[in-house]
């Protein structure tokens, strides 16, 4: 059965009827197997001569029989059913493919692309045979990207209409264009769950409406972008029909004849121009011409001037005002300003000379005539700088040269090329001019001829200069450095070369001052210093510091350098060898110690002799007051007169005792002022007591002048006594007999002015300068020789006072002692006390 059925299936189907016998035989075979298979199962299992086996079970298998013959009837039956339908679906078939060719046929005989969706399945192209469009995509996938093969405005119009189509099922046709500029036809419908987009190229009145309306299109964009512009304009615009009547305005032309909007314009007819302009402007258009004017018209309120302009067009005139006060204001500063310049060419020195594109002198200034020497009214009648060359040959002003035509074609040269002329001439006279040309925009030529003359001699008197300098740095024995702003080496001695053992070759290459500094370290490693000097040179600030100091070299070498910035923004460094100078000085230095401890040891020497020495002097003065006396008995004239002697001797002695004390006691910060009110008259009688006895001896005029509003003054009364006393002392010691001393006192700016005058022999002016120095004592000619302490004490004790003393005096004529004591002087606590009322104050 098994192999009936394979059988079976491996029958070709190309023969329906032998398909079908060949299967009714294989079931009649089959159930006849089944039969006898059944039939000697059942005779394998039972006896064979069994009576009731044999009845019973032939009923059987004559059952099983009929069946099976009743099975292939029906069998039968139904294949002749389905062979009937099979040549009935055959033939429907092949209509089908019959009808299905001939649409195919219609559909591919038109050039167009058929698209075509259905619900729930993807989008097809059912054909594209479209080829003649340009920009047309040829694969299928490319043409559904409306985007990229559609303009902007086609593409978005499809996609729209395709939009409509699939949600409302709206049909459309709309023409598109793509990027190449090819026209087709969109033609979309839909039927059910389905629809179709048909592109097709078009022809005839289609392609010539595409035209039409695609002009129209640009026309309305046009129309719409030149009055969206001409609203944006500043300037009133207009349209008038045949009637001159307003029919269109823009915004600025709403707001120059201040109306509400442009309907309001309309509908009054709002006038911009007047009356007798716009019968001018009528006129000029009935004879078919452009009217163009400068008028003033009152626009937003003030009267302006403005360019009008009027031309007519097919049925209509269009116009519009141009504001031109802006223009007119700078036509006039470009007139002021043309003045201007024309002036100021004309104060410089470098001669100017413009010509235009003709070659035809249009401008020149004074400093062109005056170096030329040419005849002002000839250069005003514009001569061609061709025949203004010809002339300057003429007059000999230009060097001869070999061939005049083709130097000048040469100096001419920049009209054709462009190119800048830069040289040099050499005039007959001597005069060396620098001649720069220079095209203008214009086409013409801009000449200047500047005088180098005068610079070039600057400049050559400069490098001598220079080379002087250099020769002059070279001789000097201090090291010079000087760098620039950029902080490089731009001068530098041979010094410098030897102080810091540089090779000139190196420095010539002008290094930096850090490399500099870098060498220099080797001998001086002192960072600081150099970090200073370093931060000084390239330091950008504006008050630049100026300093100096030494340098101790470990090679023993001591250096003084000094850094000093220079107006032009360089800095000076300079370096001087002074170690034979620091060597002197230090052997000064000890010297001056060494004298000033001697000096020391002198005083304190003299000041202790002169305190041992005053407690004897101070004894033999009172015994020589008690033998003086008449109480130890009469003494004789020669006895009296010694008397006298050692005790004149013994006061003059004590008093120089004093004097050095006092000079010790001021050294030694020690002399303490006791101020308090003097009376000027009280102390000058005091002094005056002093010395009378020599002055009555030597037959000496002493004149006093007190000013009536000089009475006290705060100073050391003692003090001031000893001041008065030691210069009248020395006025009558250097008095000539029968003379002549002056005392006047006066106030004078706040101090008090004690002059002291004599008419005795004088002092040398050599020496006037020292006679307040300890122990000078000088006779010059006198009887009188002291110790030399006199003045000196003077002098420290008026500066204690805070005062000033002056000398001046002529050899046999006299001198002039002047000291100004301050009235009320700035006590110091160190050597001052205010003693005042019983009271004390420090």
């Amino acid at each position: 059965m098994r192999a009936a059925m394979e059988l079976m299936r491996a029958t070709s189907p190309h023969d329906p009827k032998l398909t079908t016998r060949l299967q009714l035989l294989l079931l009649l075979i089959a159930a006849m197997a089944c039969v006898a298979t059944m039939l000697a199962t059942f005779v394998d299992g039972h006896h064979i001569g069994s009576v009731e086996f044999g009845l019973r079970h032939l009923w059987l298998i004559a059952a099983v029989a009929g069946a099976a013959i009743t099975s292939i009837a029906i069998i039968w039956h139904m294949g002749s059913i389905a062979r009937r339908e099979a040549r009935a679906a055959k033939a429907e078939s092949t209509q089908l493919r019959r009808n299905l060719a001939a649409a195919d046929a219609i559909i591919r005989a038109e050039p167009q692309v058929l698209i075509f969706w259905e619900q729930g399945q993807a989008v097809r192209i059912v054909s594209h045979t479209l080829t003649s469009v340009p920009g047309l995509p040829e694969h299928h996938a490319e043409i559904l990207r409306f985007g990229q093969w559609l303009e902007s405005g086609s593409a978005q119009a499809l996609k729209a209409a395709l939009d409509k189509l699939f949600v409302n099922g709206r049909s459309f046709s709309v023409i598109v264009k793509t990027l190449a500029g090819g026209v087709i036809e969109a033609e979309g419908r839909a039927a059910g769950g389905r629809a179709v987009l048909r592109l097709k190229d078009i022809s005839g009145y289609k392609l010539e409406l595409s035209k039409v309306e695609e002009l129209q299109a640009a026309l309305a964009r046009d129309i719409r972008s030149s009055r969206a512009l001409l609203h944006t304009l500043p300037m009133p615009v207009w349209l008038r029909s045949m009637d001159n009547r307003l029919i269109w305005v823009n915004a600025a032309y709403v707001a120059a004849v201040d109306a509400k909007n442009e309907i309001e314009v309309l509908e009054r007819q709002i006038e911009l121009l007047e009356a007798r302009q716009r019968k001018a402007v009528a006129k000029a258009v009935a004879a078919g011409d452009t009217y163009r004017s400068r008028v003033h018209l009152v626009a937003g309120g003030e009267r302006k001037a403005h360019d009008v302009i009027v031309l007519p067009l097919d049925g209509m005139t269009a116009g519009a005002a141009i504001d031109v006060t802006d223009i007119e204001s700078a036509k006039g500063e470009l007139e002021r300003q043309i003045a201007a310049y024309d002036r100021t060419l004309d104060r410089v020195e470098t001669a100017v000379a413009i010509f235009n594109p003709e070659h035809k002198l249009v401008f020149y200034n004074a400093a062109f005539a005056k170096l030329w020497s040419l005849d002002p009214d000839w250069l005003a009648s514009r001569p061609s700088d061709s025949t203004i060359l010809d002339r300057l040959r003429e007059i000999g002003v230009l060097e001869p040269v070999v061939s005049h035509r083709d130097w000048k074609a040469q100096i001419l040269a920049c009209y054709r090329t462009g190119a800048p002329l830069d040289d040099t001439w050499n005039l007959t006279d001597g005069r060396i001019l620098h001649v720069m040309a220079e095209q203008r925009p214009d086409g013409g030529v801009t000449f200047l001829f500047a005088d180098e003359t005068e610079r070039l001699d600057l400049e050559a008197r400069y490098n001598a200069f220079i080379d002087v300098q250099r020769e002059t740095l070279d001789s000097l024995k201090e090291a010079i450095a000087v760098f620039g702003t950029d902080g490089r080496l731009k001068l530098f001695n041979k010094a410098f070369c030897n102080l810091w053992q540089m090779p000139a070759r190196k420095l010539q290459e002008l290094p930096h001052v850090g490399e500099v500094i870098a060498a220099a370290q080797t001998l001086h490693a002192d960072n600081e210093t150099w970090l200073r000097i370093g931060r000084a040179v390239t330091a950008f600030s504006d008050e630049r510091e100026t300093f100096s100091g030494h340098m101790s070299r470990s090679d023993g070498v001591v250096i003084d350098y000094a850094l000093m910035p220079l107006p032009d923004g360089a800095t000076l460094l300079t370096f001087a060898d002074v170690t034979d100078t620091k060597r002197a000085e230090r052997a000064l230095r000890e010297r001056n110690e060494a004298l000033v401890a001697a000096d020391r040891l002198k005083t304190n020497f003299i000041g202790h002799i002169s305190y041992e020495l005053r407690t004897p002097l101070t004894s033999i003065i009172g015994f020589t007051d008690m033998l003086a006396s008449p109480v130890f008995g009469e003494l004789t004239p020669k006895q009296r007169e010694y008397l006298a002697d050692i005790m004149s001797s013994s006061k003059t002695l004590l008093a120089i005792i004093n004097d050095i004390l006092d000079l010790a006691t001021i050294d030694a910060g020690a002399l303490q002022l006791k101020l308090a009110p003097v009376g000027v008259r009280a102390i000058i009688d005091a002094a005056i007591l002093g010395i009378r006895e020599r002055a009555v001896r030597n037959r000496l005029t002493i004149e006093i002048a007190v000013a009536d509003d000089v009475t006290e003054f705060i100073a050391d009364e003692a003090r001031m006594r000893q001041v008065l006393y030691n210069l009248l002392s020395n006025a009558v010691g250097f008095s000539k007999m029968d003379g002549t001393i002056k005392l006047a006192c006066w106030s004078e700016a706040g101090n008090i002015v004690f002059r002291v005058e004599d008419d005795g022999i004088g002092i040398p002016k050599e020496q006037i300068g020292r006679i307040f120095e300890r122990f000078e004592s000088r006779s010059h000619g006198s009887d009188h020789r002291g110790a030399g302490l006199g003045l000196p004490i003077v002098k420290s004790l008026v500066e204690l006072h805070h005062g000033t003393i002056e000398v001046t005096s002529e050899e046999n004529r006299g001198t002039c002692i002047i000291v100004r004591i301050p009235q009320r002087p700035a006590a110091s606590a160190d050597n001052a006390t205010w003693l005042a009322g019983g009271g004390q104050a420090a």
